[in-house]
């Protein structure tokens, strides 16, 4: 099975070209999605992890998504690359 590509910052999936972010280049990011990442840059870049984790459960709730997976999708977020990076620091 094919793993899904996830944007790095919120785990919103990336499977279309239009939902990515951009690079300075203008080229899409395969990282990040058009909500977290324009031109190269972060579009918030003091959010904590507990804002995104707030962010997303408000979204997914607004899109009456099962409990079940939003809980997974706010699981996976601290291990994104954008919030992994930060722990280690």
């Amino acid at each position: 099975m094919k793993s899904k590509l996830l944007c790095q910052s919120c785990s919103m999936p990336l499977e279309i070209d239009h939902v990515k972010g951009t690079e300075k280049d203008g080229s899409r990011s395969n990282e990040y999605c058009i909500y977290c990442y324009e031109n190269g840059l972060f579009k918030d870049p003091s959010l904590s992890l507990a804002k995104m984790l707030d962010i997303v459960e408000t979204q997914m709730e607004k899109m009456n998504l099962p409990s079940t997976i939003i809980q997974s999708s706010l699981n996976k977020i601290p291990k994104l690359n954008r919030w992994r990076v930060l722990s280690e620091k």
